[in-house]
């Protein structure tokens, strides 16, 4: 049966169950050219926003980390480096296989590869140290359900940590990147993945996804507490954090 809700896919209104469909097959498409794009569309920049990312998770040796959309290994290549044990889910497998092929060339070892859905994670509670999630919370179809599945599978005390696009709060760079992300990138798009489509979605869902402090008050009435968010380029990109306790 149709849920009644809409939610949305870009700027349209469309029901869950379509939303998970059109996601899906829109990083099926993009999914051997996601990492080129990424340094295509952010001039090589979402590398040092990820490493900034990881250092604030802070991994250790031991951990336990879940990795959520995290499919091409990009995160959890860098947390690896140190010591922690790695899950990398993702709810799209041809984005899963990028990741298990990028690791196979780097001789990267130990991660384990889960295709999972972060609304309806499989996982027992309490049994994560840490929970990341970068560039993949908005593609969510059902944000607050995520939220609440990465609580129930963190241990007391265990981190939660995000990595997204919000709206930028510098005046003039706001539409100066605007401009660019509606005109240029499904341009790039088509010229480096022959998709213009899926990256003007990718661009429409940066427009409807919360601002920054929605995004926190969300995280929070999911039961985190000690939320904190960090803006990048005056909130082009926001990390956002809360602990279980």
């Amino acid at each position: 049966m149709t849920s009644p809700e809409s939610v949305s896919f870009g700027y349209e209104d469309v029901t869950p169950e379509e939303k998970t469909a059109r996601v899906g097959a829109v990083f099926s498409s993009v999914a051997k050219k996601y990492d080129v794009m990424n340094d295509a569309m952010s001039v090589g920049m979402h590398r040092l926003w990820k490493d900034r990312f990881v250092a604030r998770v802070k991994p250790r040796e031991g951990e336990q980390i879940l990795d959520m959309a995290g499919g091409t290994g990009d995160i959890a290549f860098r947390m690896a480096r140190e010591g922690a044990s790695i899950t990398v889910s993702d709810i799209n497998q041809d984005m899963l296989d990028v990741g298990i092929e990028r690791a196979m060339e780097r001789g990267i070892d130990g991660l384990v590869w889960s295709r999972q859905n972060a609304e309806e994670l499989s996982f027992g509670d309490r049994f994560f140290d840490a929970y990341t999630i970068a560039f993949g919370i908005r593609n969510v179809t059902r944000i607050d359900a995520a939220l609440a599945e990465a609580h129930r599978v963190l241990k007391f005390g265990g981190r939660f940590f995000c990595l997204e696009f919000s709206t930028t709060e510098w005046p003039g760079f706001a539409e100066v990147y605007d401009a660019y992300s509606h005109k240029l990138v499904p341009k790039i798009g088509q010229a480096i993945a022959g998709d213009a489509e899926s990256y003007r979605y990718l661009i429409e869902s940066i427009r409807r996804f919360p601002k920054m402090g929605e995004f926190e008050a969300m995280i929070k009435a999911a039961g985190f507490r000690h939320t904190k968010v960090e803006p990048i380029l005056g909130g082009l990109v926001a990390i956002h954090s809360g602990w279980k306790v």
